[in-house]
């Protein structure tokens, strides 16, 4: 305690309350507001420093989720609990650089990535728009709405986005293209983020003249329970109408303009319900009620009262082109608002697009230097990857679940409370599986975006890291509003405190400070990175402190992932789904002797990437209880790690902990609690086990590797190339193994219903990372660097050309390939890590 004494009473004398100590000011808020709760005799002492400096009032104070102030050391009993409490520091995300045009130019988009086609605000209560249509299933209608993992569509995705103002999406749905195309504009308009088209072109796959009807949905809804006004026309031929109108706070009063040169039937519904989740349900009964009484397949042209939701049924062919316009903030005389309509629409549009479309091309250009380096078609899945990891960009706003024990709970029935209300804007793994925030995904996702636009990278790490608690910890999956609620199983949304996720959005910071040294940036977007950075490192510290003492190991040096299910009956080995890589084999008995050998290479990630940030922003003065530098070269030292984890006999880098191969599923009659038998496979130990290494090599052994911890004259450097180059252990001509095949484990299910997934699979963030050090180890000398190289060679070329095939044949980007075939599995759209093909490409690799 001695040190902290020292340090305050170095540092009391010159904190002046205001803007000049804010950053001061606040690492000691967030440090008194952590010692409060562990330990009273200390926090007492630093309050009466504090207090002698007659700052009582301002120092004594914590800022609440809104930035107001309220008491930190009130009365107990009106705290909420710790888990669910804010971390005391200001937003990131309240920076000035977020503020004003920033926010005004984001603020619509295409953020509803669980849709196949959806525009909201970034507000908590916006104004919706979305799209579906009908297609005919096993001779009945079925309704596409939410973005679904199945066959039935042949392909779907954004082929272009540039993640501000612009996206181009195809959709091949049976006999038909359904392109749909999203474009703002600010030019005339006086409404809050502009104005928006939507175009809809309908078109057949074989070109020919055969045309067949189709029928389109499009909603809106006002999710502020704002009433939405039917246009007069809705159910005229014109070529040009008023679909709806209305007034908000946000935009003023507001217009949706319809225009087609095709012929349309349109008709219309109207409800007033906030559930947008289940509204291709409520059409789809309404469309049988009236076939029942016309025969004809139509909206019944009616409306519940105050509407808040409308739905317009858009009858027509294919080749056939729709313009959907949204103008905000009318106040002007008609002529005026013809010409931004006429803008919006027709050959206007067609000629936005087309400019939008030779900028997206040009910024791809410039961003990844590819042109002269690949063939056409490596190109057009370079462009996908990029355009949908912007297009898959979300908003969403809600309140995450999170578990305590039923004990803490008196008066509920549940075993979790409800964090605070946030937001969150983030990229997304998968729009049909996983369309929600993953903090380890996400920093895998930035290492692309950046690239691309490091102001959307800046606000989104920022979002996530405002979702830090009192104690530093993020929940790992965020699961924000109905929306996102609706695509997870049950079981996956109480999020659970002791389990943390890789920082892999260190990975990020670490390459934004690495660019801003290689001036790869302006001077304004160097300036804007270090501010970020200043308010940042309070929040960092606070994480990497919950990870220090949260994930620690018994043995100096060591940590594990906590959360694995020591007592389970079901799970042939106990998962790890906090280390990210879920079923990897890990030790077969779960206990605190564990020594993770990817955690602890996470750890030194981000202790070396922290001690970057002192150095650079130089923030050797601030109040920070780690030795960073201590710590990074405790977790590099390689005689310890060779100690630690190091097999000989494998030549890998391995787990450790109590552990026994001889663990199987067998059949056995179990009874239930009605006293009924059934047979189940149940996990059965003949083994005993013992303390050890853990005999399995996989991506877990290539850490250290993957680090570069390992010095480029080793001879154990030499092993790791071997290991990776073995067509019997990980290699195959489509990419690395996450598994070798000599495991034991190696392609086997873990309960009767959970498939093999990193036991075997070739994942693509996994690949690039061992990539990044073939190509670093290439670049360093040494006497294996040629062996580095010629092994880079190959497996990149090997990972670009499946990527680029299994496009070409199913038109996308998958969430792994498999071991043997190479072909796409799990996720289809998984342009999240996977995305990373395009730096891959473009030979863009983090330095460490």
């Amino acid at each position: 305690m001695g040190y902290y004494n020292d340090q305050f009473q170095a540092r009391r004398r010159s904190l002046v309350v205001g803007q000049n100590s804010k950053v001061h000011l606040l690492c000691l808020v967030y440090l008194l507001s952590f010692l409060s709760f562990t330990d009273h005799s200390h926090s007492s002492t630093l309050l009466n420093l504090l207090y002698s400096n007659n700052d009582t009032q301002m120092m004594t104070t914590g800022f609440s989720t809104s930035g107001g102030i309220k008491p930190l050391f009130g009365d107990e009993s009106q705290r909420p609990p710790r888990v669910i409490t804010p971390f005391p520091s200001p937003k990131l995300t309240d920076l000035p650089m977020f503020q004003d045009d920033h926010k005004e130019s984001l603020y619509w988009g295409t953020y509803r990535p669980q849709v196949y086609f959806g525009v909201r605000a970034r507000t908590p209560k916006s104004l919706v728009a979305g799209l579906m249509w009908l297609v005919t299933k096993d001779g009945k209608p079925v309704m596409r709405h939410f973005c679904e993992n199945s066959e039935d569509l042949k392909s779907f995705g954004w082929r272009e986005h540039n993640g501000r103002d612009f996206g181009r999406q195809e959709l091949l749905e049976q006999d038909m293209i359904l392109e749909t195309s999203f474009v703002k504009s600010k030019e005339g308009s006086h409404g809050y983020g502009g104005d928006w088209s939507i175009r809809i072109n309908v078109k057949n796959i074989l070109n020919d003249e055969v045309k067949r009807t189709v029928h389109l949905f499009f909603y809106l809804a006002d999710e502020g329970g704002n009433g939405v006004n039917l246009g007069k026309d809705v159910l005229g031929l014109k070529d040009s109408f008023v679909l709806a109108s209305g007034s908000r706070q946000d935009v003023g009063n507001w217009q949706m303009h319809l225009k087609s040169e095709n012929h349309l039937e349109t008709h219309y519904c109207g409800f007033k319900t906030p559930d947008i989740v289940n509204l291709s349900d409520l059409v789809q009964k309404n469309l049988a009620v009236q076939e029942g009484k016309s025969g004809r397949l139509q909206l019944s042209d009616t409306s519940e009262d105050s509407s808040t939701i409308y739905v317009f049924q858009i009858s027509t062919t294919t080749q056939s082109t729709i313009d959907v316009a949204f103008v905000s903030d009318i106040r002007e005389e008609t002529s005026h608002m013809e010409k931004r309509i006429m803008s919006l629409t027709g050959s206007p549009l067609s000629s936005l697009l087309e400019e939008k479309h030779i900028a997206f091309d040009t910024k791809f250009k410039d961003c990844f230097n590819l042109s002269e380096k690949l063939d056409p078609e490596t190109l057009v899945v370079g462009k996908a990857a990029i355009g949908n990891m912007l297009g898959g960009i979300g908003y969403f706003y809600g309140q995450s679940k999170i578990h305590v024990p039923r004990s803490d709970l008196a008066n509920s029935k549940d075993d979790f409370l409800l964090y605070w209300p946030a937001e969150l804007y983030t990229a997304v793994p998968s729009r049909p599986v996983f369309p929600r925030g993953f903090l380890w995904d996400e920093g895998f996702h930035q290492l692309l975006i950046w690239r691309w636009d490091v102001h959307i990278t800046l606000e989104i790490v920022g979002n996530w890291l405002d979702l830090m608690n009192i104690d530093g910890w993020i929940p790992r999956e965020q699961i924000l509003g109905d929306e996102a609620l609706s695509k997870i199983p049950k079981q996956y949304v109480v999020q659970y405190p002791s389990n943390g996720n890789p920082p892999t959005l260190l990975l990020v910071i670490r390459d934004l400070i690495d660019g801003i040294r290689a001036e790869k940036f302006k001077e304004v977007e160097s300036d804007e990175i270090l501010s970020f950075l200043d308010r940042a490192f309070v929040r960092l510290d606070a994480w990497f402190k919950w990870f220090n003492t949260s994930q620690i190991g018994k043995e100096k040096g060591s940590y594990y992932w906590h959360g694995r299910d020591n007592i389970t009956t079901r799970q042939l080995n106990p998962q790890s789904l906090s280390s990210g890589l879920d079923d990897y084999p890990r030790a077969s008995h779960p206990n605190e002797d564990e020594r993770h050998v990817d955690l602890r290479c996470w750890m030194y990630l981000a202790a070396d990437c922290m001690n970057s940030i002192q150095e650079f922003m130089g923030k050797k003065d601030i109040l920070v209880t780690e030795d960073y530098n201590s710590t990074a070269k405790l977790l590099s030292d390689f005689t310890l790690l060779n100690q630690m984890h190091y097999d000989h006999d494998h030549g890998s880098y391995l787990d450790f902990g109590n552990h026994t191969e001889d663990v199987r599923l067998i059949w056995k009659e179990v009874t239930g609690e009605d006293d009924h038998l059934s047979r189940e496979l149940v996990r059965e130990t003949f083994g005993r086990p013992e303390l050890r290494l853990v005999p399995h090599i996989g991506y877990v052994s290539f850490f250290p590797f993957m680090f570069r911890i390992i010095p480029a004259d080793s001879s154990i450097l030499d092993k790791q190339l071997d290991l990776i180059s073995n067509r019997s252990i990980v290699w195959s001509d489509y990419g690395l193994l996450s598994l070798a095949k000599t495991s034991s484990l190696y392609m086997k299910y873990n309960t009767e219903d959970e498939a093999p997934y990193w036991r075997g699979a070739i994942w693509i963030n996994m690949n690039y990372m061992i990539l990044s050090s073939l190509h670093h180890y290439s670049k360093v000398g040494g006497p294996y660097s040629s062996k580095a190289r010629t092994i880079y060679e190959e497996l990149r070329s090997n990972l670009i050309r499946n990527v680029v095939r299994n496009y070409d044949q199913t038109g996308y980007i998958w969430e792994h390939y498999d071991q043997t075939k190479g072909t796409g599995e799990g996720a289809r759209v998984f342009t999240g890590w996977s995305a990373l093909i395009l730096l891959i490409m473009s030979e863009e690799y983090p330095l460490f």
